[in-house]
């Protein structure tokens, strides 16, 4: 079993900057694509960013120039560095990760949550 614990979140003023981490544990034999998906109350879950093992990332528009991922993979764990906090910004965030538990089994793995909230 693998579990992804997520940590950082908060609640930060308009402009402000929150640092989220998520580290993967259990049987793990690699990680592929890490990222980090988002949900407002009363919006569905939507992709923030993601990355590839290799490094390869994929922003939404809403929050290119402003927020950074990144990954140890020595680690198990994704970070989201968010500067420039918008009060849209508010909502659960949500690790996610393809664990490679072995050579022919890949599961897709969720945190619980972490919630960050920007408001003055």
């Amino acid at each position: 079993q693998v579990q992804l614990v997520e940590s950082g979140g908060g609640l930060v003023q308009p402009g402000g900057s929150l640092r989220l981490s998520c580290a993967a544990s259990g049987s793990i034999v690699s990680i592929a694509d890490m990222g980090w998906y988002r949900q407002a109350p009363g919006k569905e879950r939507e992709l923030v960013v993601d990355i590839t093992r290799g490094g390869s990332t994929n922003y939404a528009d809403s929050v290119k120039g402003r927020f950074t991922i990144s990954r140890d993979n020595a680690k198990n764990t994704v970070y989201l560095q968010m500067n420039g906090l918008k009060p849209e910004d508010t909502a659960v965030y949500y690790c996610n990760a393809f664990i490679i538990e072995s050579f022919t089994t890949v599961r897709r793995y969720w945190g619980q949550g972490t919630q960050v909230t920007v408001s003055s």
